[in-house]
Order: C-alpha cells, then sequence, then structure tokens
C-alpha cells in the first residue's frame, strides 16, 4: 500500500505518538510532575486542616487556635500557587517542540505530495498547518493540565479523607468511580463524533479553495448554481457534525452529576449517622471541603478537558498521522560522502527510451517517442524552438513529470520506482526560476551537501565567480533576502547549490539565462569539468558550442550531433543558430 493510503498500516497510533513526545522531554515531564505534587499540597492539606480548625479551635472556644490553622491553609495556598506558575513553564518545554515536530511533517508530506510524479499540491495541508497543528498544540497542552491535575488533586483529596475516616472515603468514592465509567464508556462515540467534525472541516476547507480558485470558469459555464449547492452542502456537514457535538455535553454533564454532586448529596444525607459513629463535626466539615475543593473541581475540570479539548486532540492528531506518514520524506540532502557517485562501469548515465509526453488526453504530443543516451561524464545541450519541449525533456528525465510512455534510467535506476529521496541522490535540475530562501549564504549553498566544509563552500564559489557576490553579502555567514537580490544573482547562488550537490547528473534548464555571458561560459565550464554528467537546456548560441554533443528538438524526430555536424545536417539547428546570432562565441570555437 502506498505510503499516502488511508490505512492505519505504518502509520502511529495517537499513543504511541503522544508517549513518544512524553519521553523525548522526560526531563520536562519530571519538572511537570514535581511541581504538580507540589501544587497539590493544598488539595491535601485543606480537609484536615479546615477539621482542625473547627474541633480544636472554634468549637473548642480558641479562637487563636482556629485562626492558625485557617493560616497554615492560607500558606499552603501561596505556595500551590507559586507552583501553578512553574507547572507552565515546564508545560511549554514539552508541548512546544512537540507543536514543531508536526509542523514538519505536515510540511514535508505536503512537498512530497506536490513534487512527486503526478502529484499535485493539497489545499487541506494548509487547514493542516495552520489550524490542526495548532489545535493539536493547544489541546495537548490542556489535555496535559487537566489530567495531571486530577491525579494530584484528585489522590491528595482521596488520601486526605482516607485519614479523616476511611469509610467517609468509601462513601465519596463509589459515586465518583461512577461517574468516571459513565464518562469513559461515552468517549469512543464521542470520539467518532469528533471526527465526523474534523473531515467535514477538511472538506468544507477543500471545497470553498477549489470554488475560489475556479471561480471565473464557474462564471464562464454557468455553473455557479452547482458550484454553491456543493459547498453549502459542505457547510451543512460541518454544521450538524457541530450540532451533534454540542448533544454529546449532555453525556458530561450527567458524569459530572454523578461523580461530583451525587459524593456531596451522600455526605450530607450521611452526616447523622457519621456523627453517630464518633465523626466530628470538623472532620464532617472537612470532608465536605476535600469533595467541594478538591474532588468537584477536578473532575469538573478532566470531564470538561477530555471530553472537549481531548477528543479534539486525539480526533485531530489521528488525522494529521494519517494524512502526513513521517516517511513522506526527509530534506533532499546527499549522502555524506563529498563527491558525486558515479553509475557503474558500463552503465549509461542517462537511459530515457520511447518518451511520449502531452499536457491533456487530447493535446498534441510535447515529446513522442523520443529517446536519448548519456554516458558517464558526457556533457549534452538542447536546443529547439519556443515549445519543443526542451524543458518537458528535462523535467522528464529528473523524475518531476512521468510520462504517458517509454522509461528513463539514471545509473541504471528507473526514476519512476525511485522515491524523492533517491531521485535527489540521482540528479540535481536547476530551473530558469532560482529558488533562494532567507537565511545565511552558507544555508543556501549548503543545501544539498550540508556536510562540505567552509574551503569546499569557497572553492565551488571560486569555481563558478561567485566569489564577489559572496563578499558583498558579507561571507558565508552573511543574510540572504531573496527580494533583494537580482535573478542573476539568485541564479548564481543555485548554481553553487547545484556544484555541490553529490548528484552524479545535473540538469541546467536555462538556469543561466540571467547571467552575462562571461559569467555564463564560466558557469557552465565549471560544471563540464566537474565529476559527473552534465545536461543543458541552452539558450544561447554559446552554450551549444560548449557542449560536446547537442540534441536538436524542433517537433520532428530529435537529432543528435556535434556542433559542425549539426550545422551540416540540420536546417532547424542552422536557423538557431542565425536566430541567436552569438558569432563570437561560436567564432572562438572555430
Amino acid at each position: 500500500m502506498s505510503a499516502r493510503g488511508g490505512s492505519a498500516a505504518g502509520t502511529p497510533g495517537v499513543g504511541r505518538a503522544t508517549w513518544a513526545a512524553l519521553r523525548a522531554r522526560r526531563a520536562a515531564v519530571v519538572r511537570l510532575a514535581g511541581w504538580s505534587a507540589v501544587e497539590a499540597l493544598p488539595a491535601l492539606l485543606s480537609g484536615a486542616l479546615v477539621a482542625r480548625a473547627v474541633d480544636g479551635g472554634f468549637l473548642a472556644g480558641r479562637l487563636g487556635a482556629g485562626l492558625g490553622w485557617l493560616a497554615a491553609l492560607g500558606a499552603a495556598v501561596l505556595v500551590g500557587a507559586v507552583a501553578t506558575g512553574r507547572t507552565y513553564r515546564s508545560l511549554g518545554a514539552v508541548v512546544e517542540p512537540f507543536r514543531d515536530d508536526l509542523a514538519a511533517r505536515v510540511v514535508r508530506a505536503a512537498l512530497h505530495d506536490a513534487t512527486r510524479p503526478g502529484g499535485r499540491p493539497d489545499s487541506a495541508a494548509a487547514a493542516r498547518l495552520t489550524h490542526q497543528v495548532e489545535l493539536v498544540r493547544d489541546t495537548f497542552a490542556g489535555l496535559l493540565m487537566v489530567t495531571r491535575g486530577f491525579l494530584f488533586a484528585a489522590g491528595a483529596a482521596l488520601i486526605g479523607l482516607l485519614a479523616l475516616d476511611p469509610v467517609v472515603a468509601a462513601l465519596v468514592a463509589a459515586p465518583l468511580v461512577a461517574g468516571v465509567v459513565v464518562f469513559l464508556a461515552a468517549l469512543p462515540a464521542m470520539a467518532g463524533q469528533q471526527r465526523r467534525y474534523v473531515r467535514a472541516g477538511e472538506e468544507l476547507g477543500r471545497a470553498a479553495s477549489a470554488a475560489l480558485a475556479g471561480h471565473r470558469d464557474v462564471r464562464a459555464c454557468g455553473a455557479a448554481g452547482r458550484v454553491v449547492a456543493d459547498v453549502g452542502a459542505r457547510v451543512a456537514d460541518q454544521a450538524a457534525a457541530e450540532r451533534t457535538l454540542a448533544r454529546m455535553a449532555a453525556v458530561r454533564s450527567l458524569s459530572l452529576g454523578l461523580g461530583g454532586w451525587l459524593p456531596l448529596a451522600v455526605l450530607l444525607l450521611a452526616a447523622p449517622w457519621l456523627v453517630d459513629r464518633g465523626l466530628t463535626a470538623g472532620a464532617v466539615l472537612g470532608a465536605l471541603v476535600y469533595v467541594s475543593t478538591g474532588l468537584q473541581p477536578a473532575l469538573h475540570a478532566l470531564v470538561q478537558g477530555v471530553g472537549g479539548g481531548g477528543l479534539r486532540y486525539v480526533v485531530t492528531l489521528d488525522r494529521i498521522l494519517r494524512t502526513c506518514p513521517d516517511e513522506a520524506g526527509e530534506p533532499p540532502v546527499g549522502p555524506p560522502d563529498a563527491a558525486p557517485v558515479p553509475p557503474d562501469a558500463g552503465t549509461p548515465a542517462v537511459c530515457a527510451r520511447g518518451l511520449t509526453f502531452r499536457y491533456g488526453v487530447a493535446a498534441r504530443p510535447v515529446l513522442e517517442d523520443a529517446g536519448v543516451t548519456l554516458a558517464a561524464g558526457e556533457h549534452l545541450a538542447v536546443v529547439g524552438p519556443s515549445g519543443a519541449g526542451k524543458s518537458t525533456l528535462a523535467a522528464l528525465l529528473s523524475g518531476l513529470l512521468a510520462p504517458q510512455a517509454g522509461t528513463v534510467r539514471l545509473g541504471g535506476v528507473p526514476v519512476a520506482d525511485a522515491p524523492p529521496e533517491a531521485q535527489a541522490r540521482l540528479r540535481v535540475l536547476v530551473p530558469q526560476e532560482a529558488y533562494v530562501f532567507t537565511g545565511s549564504l552558507a544555508d543556501n549553498l549548503r543545501y544539498l551537501r550540508p556536510d562540505a566544509d567552509d574551503a569546499t563552500v569557497a572553492a565551488a564559489l571560486d569555481a563558478l565567480g561567485a566569489g564577489p557576490l559572496a563578499t558583498r553579502l558579507g561571507g558565508l555567514a552573511g543574510e540572504v533576502t531573496p527580494a533583494a537580490l537580482s535573478a542573476g544573482e539568485r541564479q548564481l547562488i543555485a548554481a553553487v547549490r547545484a556544484y555541490l550537490s553529490p548528484a552524479p547528473l545535473v540538469l541546467l534548464d536555462e538556469a543561466t539565462c540571467h547571467l552575462d555571458p562571461p559569467t555564463e561560459a564560466r558557469v557552465e565550464e565549471a560544471f563540464a569539468r566537474r565529476p559527473g554528467t552534465l545536461v543543458v537546456i541552452a539558450h544561447r548560441i554559446s552554450s551549444a558550442v560548449r557542449a560536446r554533443r547537442v540534441l536538436v528538438l524542433d517537433g520532428a524526430r530529435p537529432d543528435v550531433g556535434t556542433h559542425e555536424e549539426l550545422l551540416a545536417r540540420s536546417a532547424t539547428y542552422r536557423e538557431l543558430v542565425g536566430h541567436w546570432d552569438d558569432r563570437p562565441a561560436v567564432a572562438a570555437r572555430s
């Protein structure tokens, strides 16, 4: 099954992912638990101190003693308040890295889907990155807080009740357990409704995105009513799911009634009997304090937190894990060895046979039964008029497009069967519109080879004539702002990045068109000296003159030969040479 399938196979479950996140931040979790124990100090002491204040103070006529016990309770509350502030610091150390990991996972999966052969951008990825990841972050934090709050606060209150009287603890624990059981039994149904709500939200986002992107076509073909009805149906589905979720709040109210309010009623009804057994008035009041200020708030926070945010957390995280599998692809970095890895001896670096590609089922083929074979270390220039399929050929050779017929092998490896990370180790494609990201110059240049040392990067800059640009930017540590660079400067940075790549095949798709002719010549000559195979989609005749062989695409059968051979036999090539009119470069070769 594909890694993008809906099956849970290969997808880590919510529990496993949550446990992994907690294990990865064990130190922060331990600190959170420690401060939570300190925070529970008032819940542990409140009932006992109130009982002592009543029995040994106020009822005994000792006002000072009673106030003293209450003062001790106030001190415990202050200590708990300080600990509460510390718990939030520890919480951030657990939650924020988890959010960052999920965001990176979503981005990797979206890029994988958009760049794989036959892939397309997923509009729902924006909802996952902006809404769902933040929802998981917030609900994960809330779930941690209410769960540890219930465990420590309820545990402290039950310990206090046991210290007062085991019978009282039993009377309180029975309805508390009943309320928790009812709540846990209803969780699967609530999770199903929450899952329906999340899916409805994604479907609404996808339908609305498609409608907005194609609104001109919708108006032109008179399909506005149909599109509005389709989006309206998605809105209705989401609204129905949300109303059902709201109705599930009745189950939470039942759990709170059983586990939170029923213990209070039981204590009040059993108070005469407890007093007859010898329980003091202060102890009865202390038991009520334990229930009203410890157990009841803790249960309320647990039911509301897990029943609301907890369900959203489970369903949303499950959705992210299923739609963004971890194996979607790491950043396309090369292997640790520095030099490009050539194919085995005798194996062609590039072997493309019978390539046919058309943009649309009924469209004229851009390429039909085309093929090219390149030995390791060969330098090929591809020329042809606009629309002849030069960039399409580069995309087919690099695996960015899948042909309708034919095969492409790089170093003997079928491109169609290679995952994106394997393709990145076989070839590097530099398009006409060079991509440069905000960051240091070193990060931009080392993107495909992060292990390259400063000397290696400096040598690459010098080989391609990019040293002056690096100096102007402030060296390798200089900050790169894409908008502040010219198109030629961006192309030069992208060329150095590709030069450093370990990939044995480099495809330059008009990647130097914004450079001046001397700089373009230096760049192409540097790539020609670089170990490996070079394919240049040419836009000047000088690029063809520098190549060992030239491939001419003109809508008919492709023609391959040297510059001189093609001048003699190819009318299309002679016409291109005259059109480009790059006389000095031709004369220099002659």
